[in-house]
């Protein structure tokens, strides 16, 4: 019976502990937008990607 006593205090440092993280991780601005990335991979600029893989070769001849 004796071990509720040191537990009891434990659960609640460490329910202050993640309530603590909660909020500043809320106020550092990790939730403000969590659909954004995921769009990011779809609107891909596949332009860009075909610029760099041209062949040297045409460039010489214009």
């Amino acid at each position: 019976m004796e071990v509720i006593y040191i537990m009891i205090p434990m659960a609640l440092i460490l329910v202050g502990v993640i309530v603590w993280i909660f909020f500043w991780s809320v106020r550092s601005g990790q939730f403000d937008d969590l659909e954004g990335p995921a769009h990011e991979i779809l609107m891909d600029d596949d332009d860009s990607r075909n610029k760099k893989t041209e062949p040297e070769s045409d460039k010489s001849e214009t």
